[in-house]
């Protein structure tokens, strides 16, 4: 598969992605051209190579020929989108990374998303790194997108509502469950704009995904850092087969026969919060005809004691059964989407960057069922309806 790779060690906004993208390869008149198309006025793409710590790439900076004071929902920004040339490609995705923002504004704040009103993410430049991002991802005509560890940052950013710590309450929203560090830099390095992209565009987040890269590309950073140069670094390439992107883990197991059953509830639970990927129970025969209870724990390498020690402690087991084994699994990316019920979280997995199932968190409709007395079926399906007509 054709694949685009982040790796976004010193953090990703809006005019770093267009850098690195026109660095990548995509033209930067067809870009602009793109662009004019929004039927937009008030604003310029410059783009320039540029440096950081002796490392060459493009930098692109988007200039406002007017001044502006618009405070605007995500309709205004709908219609603008809706409005122009663009082609359906661009725009529906252009609208995804606008959602992305406007979840995420509306769960901070406490209100819903037709009241999110957009400041810095308004504006005229936010807007133009958005559907700049949508044009140039379709135009590299790609298979999937590799994300890598992003770089949050640290410090605070001064924004419409004041003084907010990195990552702003917004970045924080948007970026769940992709693997993130912070404090590698003294500045916001991941902006909103910047997260929204990767949550929308990025189909794998493992840091293990084997690639054959063909081109390397650099989009160069607003901002100046003594230690870590201020770049977005991009890959264009294959993946390669059979990447082996499982690893090891362990396969506990011991047999008990003559312990009250009413424990075994409390044991699980003991061994999923210490970090237990799994725990089930099979029945069993023993020696002499005898009933008894298969406990089985799946688990890291690293929490082997841990679980060790549970199962002498809590049980009445006398030995315990190790196997190691090569554990493969699917990708899993989660999402806050809007429904007739509100806000609630589905999981996306994905196998070499395509995605094999989509379906609702049941605690989330088990919640909503309880809230509202109706079946928790009902929750269910109504969601999974949803889910199956938006890929239509």
């Amino acid at each position: 598969m054709k694949i685009i790779g982040y790796d976004c060690f010193s953090g990703i906004s809006g005019d770093m992605n267009l850098g690195a993208m026109i660095d990548l390869g995509v033209d930067a008149k067809y870009l602009i051209d793109e662009l004019n198309k929004l039927n937009l006025p008030g604003w310029e793409l410059h783009v320039q190579k540029d440096q950081r710590h002796g490392i060459t790439g493009t930098k692109v900076t988007v200039n406002q020929t007017r001044h502006e004071h618009a405070h605007r929902h995500l309709s205004d920004i709908e219609k603008i989108i809706k409005d122009s040339a663009l082609d359906s490609k661009t725009k529906e995705l252009s609208g995804k990374i606008f959602m992305k923002i406007a979840q995420a504004e509306a769960k901070v704040h406490g209100i819903s998303i037709d009241n999110v009103h957009f400041h810095e993410v308004g504006a005229i430049d936010s807007i133009i790194d958005v559907v700049g991002a949508a044009i140039c991802f379709n135009a590299l005509n790609v298979d999937a997108v590799h994300v890598s560890t992003v770089e949050l940052g640290g410090g605070f950013v001064k924004c419409d509502h004041g003084k907010l710590p990195v990552p702003a309450p917004a970045t924080a929203e948007i970026i769940k469950g992709i693997p993130v560090k912070k404090d590698g830099v003294d500045f916001e390095a991941t902006t909103p704009t910047g997260a929204a992209i990767l949550a929308t565009l990025g189909t794998d987040f493992n840091p293990d995904l084997a690639i054959r890269i063909e081109k390397t590309a650099y989009g160069v950073g607003q901002k100046e850092h003594h230690d870590v140069p201020n770049l977005l670094r991009v890959f264009l390439g294959e993946t390669i087969a059979n990447p082996g992107s499982g690893h090891d883990a362990l396969h506990l197991e011991c047999n008990i026969d003559d312990m009250n059953p009413e424990f075994f509830d409390y044991i699980s639970d003991r061994l999923f919060k210490a970090g237990a990927s799994d725990v089930f129970f099979s029945n069993i025969i023993m020696k002499k005809g005898r009933p008894g209870i298969l406990l089985n724990v799946i688990c890291e390498t690293e929490l082997s004691d841990t679980v060790k020690n549970i199962i002498f402690t809590e049980s009445t087991s006398l030995g315990i059964r190790t196997f190691p084994f090569r554990k493969d699994t699917l990708v899993r990316k989660f999402e806050t989407i809007q429904s007739v019920y509100g806000e609630l979280t589905v999981k996306r997995s994905y196998y070499n960057g395509k995605e094999v199932s989509c379906k609702p968190e049941y605690e989330d409709c088990k919640h909503i069922a309880a809230e509202r007395g109706i079946p928790v079926k009902e929750v269910y399906n109504n969601i999974m309806a949803l889910l199956l007509k938006r890929t239509k």
